[in-house]
């Protein structure tokens, strides 16, 4: 079995904990969109919905609604019962966890409650959701839902790749994984031609970048590579030209108020893309495009992490575990040598600080 290469040191503590975790799961029952509190303004609770992280009830208004804009406060009312963000997330994550423990342990039970929650979430009529987020990341009083709101399903990410590690239980029969990929080919289809995730594709944000991810995924799980073949295509010009600089620096994150934060979130998404351009042909880990590419983005944020000079943006770059996360995918893409000499490093980051101060 796999897991007897797991019984001592870090590798065993990490492999209990992960069994702790499946186990807290098994004793959770399948999340679903129809338990929300509230009911979206289609009235079908199979939509899906959620309010918007950077909004709060205006406290010069009463009922606090049109609701008012605080970037980088979340407002925790996003997290009730009364929307579906928090069931997307606990799915997500329960479903991640119980695929992992089932693929080391083969532990059945785990494959088998994995199952259910795929089932409840994505098949059953009584409780699925419906493969659009129409009315994802609502402003109350101001918009019934935003494109923004494709970003928070980013969640169904792990889930498809835990599907495929479920495969050998034989818990996931013919039927149901065609059911599963009728869905996601359903949401492609909903991301693509909706207005709303027409708009949410025409960012320039990392909010363009996990769209093109998603959809790339999404696409290839439902059987349709041709689909993900052109996102990754066009990615070089419609995305890296428009967002990446020379010096490695993503404008439209930096002028956030968490922009170390979403920098590096941005670029995990760059990594997914090119990651998934893998699988149909395309490649873009080593893509330049007039001197703008994913190795140097990633030495600018790498350095900028270690170094000792001041941030010159908003807040802090220090070495987080999103850093460390970073490095360690860009070492399986470039190998150990993967990070630029000392003084390119450099020139990169005071250029940067030229950048941000004038």
């Amino acid at each position: 079995m796999k897991e007897a290469a797991f019984r001592d040191g870090d590798a065993g503590t990490a492999y209990r904990g992960l069994l702790a975790r499946a186990d807290a799961a098994l004793d959770r029952p399948p999340p679903s969109v129809v338990e929300k509190g509230s009911v979206p303004p289609s009235g079908d609770l199979h939509d899906y919905m959620s309010i918007a992280p950077y909004w709060w009830p205006n406290p010069a208004v009463p009922g606090g609604r049109p609701y008012v804009r605080k970037d980088g406060s979340v407002n925790p009312e996003r997290a009730t019962a009364d929307y579906d963000l928090s069931s997307l997330s606990r799915m997500s994550a329960d479903v991640e966890t119980l695929a992992l423990a089932y693929y080391f342990s083969e532990d059945s039970r785990y494959a088998r409650h994995a199952a259910s929650l795929l089932r409840t979430w994505f098949v059953d009529p009584e409780t699925r959701m419906k493969p659009n987020v129409e009315f994802g990341q609502a402003v109350l009083g101001r918009a019934n839902g935003r494109p923004e709101g494709i970003i928070e399903t980013t969640r169904l990410m792990p889930v498809v790749e835990a599907i495929g590690l479920l495969g050998p239980s034989g818990e996931i029969d013919a039927g149901m994984q065609a059911d599963l990929e009728r869905w996601f080919g359903a949401y492609v289809d909903w991301l693509q031609t909706s207005p709303r995730g027409k708009r949410e594709g025409a960012k320039d944000n990392n909010h363009a970048l996990w769209y093109d991810a998603q959809v790339m995924q999404f696409a290839l799980f439902a059987r349709q590579p041709d689909r993900a073949r052109r996102i990754a295509a066009a990615f070089p010009k419609r995305r890296m030209l428009a967002q990446f600089t020379r010096w490695g620096g993503l404008p439209k994150e930096l002028s956030r108020e968490q922009p170390f934060h979403y920098s590096i979130f941005a670029l995990q998404a760059a990594y997914d893309v090119a990651d998934l351009g893998r699988c149909v042909g395309v490649r873009l880990w080593n893509k330049r495009v007039d001197g703008r590419s994913l190795r140097r983005t990633t030495n600018f944020l790498i350095e900028a992490g270690r170094s000792q000079q001041p941030w010159p943006y908003n807040g802090t770059a220090s070495r987080t575990d999103e850093l460390e996360e970073l490095s360690r995918r860009a070492r399986d893409a470039w190998g150990s040598r993967y990070v630029a000499s000392p003084e390119a490093e450099l020139r990169y980051f005071l250029k940067a600080r030229s950048s941000a101060s004038g």
